[in-house]
């Protein structure tokens, strides 16, 4: 099969490697769409030690049930089926729990780190455990369905925080993950929904999506902005979807007293922050990791035209044109979101 591989930082070579073959518990996959992940364009920089070469990436993708294990179950042959980033392993105290994204044992599809090594989908199949699985509605294509992961995060993370109804939310950040988090949140009651990012395409794009109000946060101080807008200079609860020291402190700020803001954004490892400013306001600050079991949801809303994905996708490629769509978004090419690989 047909698969592209990455074999060094910022390099990817599209070779003829064996078709895998599933275990008893596993299903195979013919792949119909991946998705470039931001993590996977970080990781092609050879920076973030979790793309170490030679690996096959993609743990966005969608496709067809080609092959299934002697134990498997849920799904057959010519299924139309997503599948969770991660594969988890259904036994430790946090999987019990529900909370599979804090799985103990946890591995990334597409992902290869010095202690495991698991091929992703930017090929012509891909093997996954049948637990991570999920069958797709009939009104959601295979491109919204290769969608599905970076909604789930956006959607896990709205879950996991305390919104009220009318409550006023603000995103800061206005990438594909800000713009799922702020459908996720309208769609959990939000009743004001203020986009924020230093980039006026992107600011224009979040508006189209849905977006109440939206600022730029470079020009100007944001809380007043915000006050301009709105009629107060903070939120109820504030979605941090970038990563940086700088967006981190603004969104700590914008926090109302006693609200809630959460983390999304892993740009960059280690920030300082003010923590008498955090303390003395009560802002309660939580970490959202990857997906908990919000796939099923994410589906039927695509299915039923509350979670917009389609006008994210920028570019359906064959995968031949994968190192070129790399580097494009490497770049930051103006007005590039998402792009879609076709195996």
């Amino acid at each position: 099969m047909r698969a592209l591989v990455h074999t060094a930082p910022f390099k990817f070579e599209l070779r003829d490697v064996p078709v895998p073959t599933p275990r008893e518990n596993e299903v195979r996959i013919r792949v119909q769409a991946v998705g470039i992940c931001g993590s996977d364009v970080h990781g092609y920089t050879g920076t973030t030690g979790r793309r170490i070469p030679p690996i096959v990436m993609g743990h966005e993708a969608s496709g067809v049930v080609d092959s299934v294990g002697a134990a498997v179950g849920n799904v057959t042959p010519g299924e139309r089926v997503t599948f969770d980033s991660t594969v988890y392993c259904n036994e430790c105290p946090a999987c019990r729990q529900g909370r599979v994204n804090l799985c103990q044992t946890r591995k990334i599809v597409g992902v290869s780190t010095p202690t495991f090594r698991a091929e992703g989908a930017m090929a012509e199949y891909v093997v996954v455990p049948s637990w991570i699985v999920h069958k797709l509605p009939a009104a959601v294509s295979f491109e919204e369905a290769a969608m599905i992961e970076p909604a789930g995060v956006g959607m896990h993370a709205a879950r996991i925080t305390p919104i009220d109804v009318n409550d006023v939310a603000i995103v800061v950040g206005a990438g594909q993950i800000g713009l799922l988090t702020m459908q996720a949140a309208r769609i959990k009651g939000a009743g004001t929904l203020v986009v924020m990012d230093v980039k006026e395409d992107r600011l224009a794009f979040a508006k189209k999506m849905g977006a109440g109000v939206t600022i730029n946060s470079a020009e100007g101080d944001p809380a007043e902005a915000l006050r301009q807008a709105i009629g107060r200079p903070d939120a109820d609860v504030v979605f941090e979807a970038v990563g940086l020291e700088a967006t981190v402190a603004m969104s700590i700020r914008l926090t109302k007293l006693g609200g809630n803001l959460t983390l999304i954004g892993n740009v960059t490892p280690k920030i300082q922050v003010n923590l008498q400013e955090i303390i003395s306001r009560e802002v309660t600050i939580r970490g959202s990791a990857a997906i908990a079991g919000e796939y099923p949801a994410c589906l039927n809303y695509i299915a039923q035209g509350r979670l917009q994905v389609k006008p994210l996708v920028s570019r359906i490629l064959p995968l031949s044109e994968g190192q070129a769509s790399f580097d494009a978004l490497h770049h930051g090419e103006p007005g590039l979101m998402k792009i879609l690989l076709r195996p």
